[in-house]
């Protein structure tokens, strides 16, 4: 787990975009897909990223300091349609105005529900990930939700789904399930 992280700053606007030297770790996915529990598992702390009964309330960009050597920061969820057109142009003008202009960014994490095919706005974001030639690794979230043995299974189906070698990792907040092995591949790309 990773030591001394905590909640930095929330940005809503693209002009307070953080400026640092510090390297970033960015989470995408669905507004549902865990993201929140994610963070609290990489930190082992059960209250740091507030995990919210309702999807599509997160509409910044959420900046936690991991002991000063890099950020965690975590991305507007996509997908969810209680937000106005407006709210959305906002939002996805953040997202990509942090992307193009944030150099700092070293890793992206791409979380998607392992019980589900890929959605559409899956598949766009995967689609823009290629783009934008950032290393990125898959995490099939919510894994304690199906059995042990069936997890190559679904994993195998969200490969096909993107066209890609199936080394998308599984992984659960519950669990902990290969919480080790995504911790090394941030250490890898710190």
């Amino acid at each position: 787990m990773l030591k001394n992280v905590k909640f930095e700053t929330s940005v809503f606007d693209k002009k307070n975009i953080l400026k640092t030297n510090l390297p970033e770790v960015v989470l995408v996915g669905k507004s549902n897909v865990g993201k929140s529990s994610f963070i609290n598992s990489l930190a082992n702390q059960k209250k740091l990223a507030y995990v919210g009964q309702t999807p599509g309330k997160t509409r910044c960009l959420n900046y936690y300091n991991v002991n000063n050597e890099f950020f965690i920061v975590d991305l507007p969820g996509y997908g969810f349609s209680k937000m106005s057109q407006k709210e959305k142009l906002d939002v996805n003008s953040l997202i990509d105005t942090y992307i193009m202009k944030s150099p700092n960014i070293v890793h992206i994490f791409f979380l998607v529900d392992i019980r589900h095919k890929p959605t559409s706005d899956d598949i766009l974001m995967f689609d823009w990930l290629n783009s934008k030639n950032i290393p990125y690794t898959i995490i099939a979230n919510k894994a304690d939700k199906i059995a042990k043995t069936k997890a190559t299974e679904y994993t195998d189906i969200i490969a096909k789904h993107f066209n890609v070698e199936n080394n998308i990792i599984p992984f659960s907040s519950e669990t902990k399930i290969n919480l080790e092995e995504i911790e090394k591949i941030i250490k890898d790309h710190i």
